[in-house]
């Protein structure tokens, strides 16, 4: 089985102060400005948002970025059973513009008690589920649960 950091590698290949460095190096190379992509997953380039994004961690690796929007999908409805939480997928964005994977509103996913992130300064409204290959990476319940 794949491990996480092999595929984060995979979804998210340039992170961190290299990315940084390379955006900058890019800007001064080409001599222009250039808009952050805004596809409705961030509102706009140095949002708030972007950055909360940006700070989530696979909650039992937290050297491990939860990724962003490529996989990244609503999950504002959630099961328990057994005691384990049951995510249920309720985005409908349009996938192409995202560039991620169709998973159909409806699809449940169990989430393992070591993925389930709880932060209380979500500034979406949603609850999301980020999933790569149907492994899950990070679980926020919808906010007030």
């Amino acid at each position: 089985m794949p491990t996480i950091s092999r595929l984060r590698r995979a979804s998210c290949p340039i992170r961190g102060r290299f990315a940084t460095a390379a955006g900058i190096l890019g800007l001064v190379l080409l001599g222009g400005a250039a808009n952050a992509r805004d596809l409705g997953q961030w509102a706009n380039g140095e949002s708030p948002t972007r950055h909360w994004f940006e700070s989530l961690r696979v909650p039992d690796q937290p050297s491990a970025s939860c990724c962003g929007a490529a996989d990244a999908y609503w999950a504002d409805d959630f099961e328990v059973k057994n005691g384990e939480y049951v995510a249920i997928v309720t985005d409908t964005r349009p996938d192409g513009p995202l560039e991620r994977a169709h998973i159909a509103p409806g699809t449940r996913f169990v989430v393992p008690g070591n993925r389930i992130t709880r932060t209380p300064d979500n500034p979406t409204g949603h609850g999301w589920i980020f999933v790569l290959s149907g492994i899950v990476f990070c679980y926020l319940p919808p906010s007030g649960v």
